[in-house]
């Protein structure tokens, strides 16, 4: 569960706050003044911080500096009003996730909130290089293949320079895990890190996010806004699927690539911005180059350094790996024992196509230990976890009185702490997981399906350690 702090010194509107977001699965500190606020972060610091602008004593952009000066990987969201934007745009150079304007309209601040707690999962969240199965961690590349091998190698010459780098790979293959350790082991490490998925923000929306605008920009554009270009000042972002990025913003990105500023939309300042790019695309960029989808200068900018990730097929001596360190990391944020895999299940594994890669062996193991019921991993729990299958058509095929019966044995067991917690985080999983396969990973439509809001179908997902891809359909 999340921790959110508050520091606004309107009480109502904290206790306003505090009932949302407990709804929405948060835990929730608050603090009526920027000092009360610090000491809490002293004490215990949050995820996020919601910090107001105006406040008595130390006001709200002192306050901030303090706060990213304790912990500059602590996402803040500042409360401003129309009279303070200036200062919150000044505070979002400095490093604060982004601002919100009084008064806000909820859901847009349940979005903000939900894109924060992710930017933070993917600054603290330590991505592991050749981890071990029996070393256990939270996310981690794993492969002890030549091609990893090699991976491993350009990864740590690679992150300590500002180089951009280009990471190639088919989907599922673990594009932002490399962008991830990258940015880690870099010397922006301290800094921020944003990911913006060129495919999943329509074409209209993506100039605007990236670049920001300025008021009267175009209509609806009330107040200058800072785009994620700036706000990943001195840090890192990561433009993933680029080869999907529309003609016409490529040309900025070029420009941002050879003078290290930009503009943002509806204004005529340059500004400078000190930001590393990393890119990633599963397409065939040589291919959009012939037809003219992808800007040959662009093209040769991004790829000063480029990661190749190779497909799982090409490297079957790391499934037995892969394998058995995802049955380790499901069993653990499940909160049970690692029933391990038969070795028939594992020639099943190895012998499989795996199209989706990493992301599809990660989804079958997933299943599997969900469906065989504490016992070890074997090539019938495998096939039923590959064959697609949904929890309601295993029903359907007899599975309710195994199920019930796995029930019971786990009521008469003498090791009988937390379990209906156990059980249904198990049957959660099965709930989130089954509505994103259906979703194609979209998380939204997810949300809806299992009536959720968004914020707290990602902490669900962080929860179970769920992985998917959102998925477009073109016409």
């Amino acid at each position: 569960m999340s921790t959110i702090l508050i520091i606004d010194d309107d009480d109502q509107l904290r206790r306003s706050f505090e009932r949302l977001l407990a709804e929405e699965g948060y835990a929730i500190l608050s603090a009526p003044s920027g000092e009360a606020g610090l000491n809490i972060i002293q004490e215990r610091t949050p995820d996020l911080v919601i910090l107001d602008m105006r406040l008595p004593g130390m006001n709200g952009f002192e306050t901030f500096k303090a706060i990213h000066s304790m912990e500059s990987k602590l996402p803040v969201i500042i409360m401003t009003a129309y009279g303070t934007t200036e200062t919150a745009i000044e505070a979002t150079k400095m490093g604060a996730f982004d601002y919100i304007l009084k008064p806000f309209d909820i859901p847009d601040m349940l979005s903000v909130i939900g894109q924060a707690l992710e930017a933070a999962r993917f600054m603290k969240s330590p991505v592991d290089i050749d981890s071990t199965p029996d070393k256990y961690s939270g996310e981690a590349i794993i492969g002890r293949s030549r091609p990893m091998q090699d991976l491993y190698k350009a990864i740590g010459r690679v992150s300590p320079t500002d180089a951009t780098v280009l990471v190639r790979g088919e989907s599922g293959t673990g594009k932002e895990l490399v962008a991830r350790a990258i940015y880690q082991h870099s010397l922006r490490a301290n800094g921020p890190f944003l990911v913006i998925n060129c495919v999943a923000i329509p074409e209209t929306l993506l100039e605007s996010e990236l670049f920001g605008y300025e008021k009267g920009a175009f209509t609806g554009a009330s107040y200058r806004r800072v785009g994620k270009i700036e706000q990943a000042n001195r840090g890192t972002i990561l433009l993933d699927e680029i080869g999907d990025m529309p003609f016409t913003i490529q040309s900025k990105i070029l420009r941002l690539l050879e003078e290290k500023s930009i503009e943002r939309l509806g204004g005529r300042e340059t500004i400078p911005v000190d930001v590393r790019i990393i890119a990633a695309t599963n397409r065939n960029l040589e291919t959009a180059l012939a037809e003219g989808r992808f800007r040959e200068d662009l093209y040769y900018r991004l790829k000063v350094v480029t990661l190749w990730l190779p497909p799982l097929r090409e490297r079957p001596g790391d499934i037995p790996l892969l394998a058995e360190y995802f049955a380790a990391k499901f069993a653990s944020g499940m909160g049970m024992d690692n029933p391990g895999i038969t070795g028939d299940a594992l020639a099943l594994l190895n012998s499989c196509p795996w199209q989706g890669n990493v992301r599809e062996l990660a989804n079958a193991i997933q299943k599997a230990l969900i469906y065989n019921r504490g016992v070890p991993i074997n090539s019938e729990t495998v096939t039923r976890a590959i064959s697609g299958r949904s929890g309601t058509e295993l029903v359907g095929e007899g599975v309710e009185q195994p199920l019930r019966q796995w029930i019971r044995e786990g009521l008469l067991s003498e090791n009988r702490e937390n379990l209906f917690d156990t059980y249904m985080d198990l049957f959660a999983a099965i709930l989130v997981s089954e509505a994103l396969t259906l979703t194609g990973g979209n998380r939204s439509q997810s949300a809806r399906l299992l009536g959720l809001s968004r914020p707290t179908l990602h902490s669900k997902i962080e929860k179970y350690g769920l992985k998917f891809e959102t998925s477009v359909k073109k016409g």
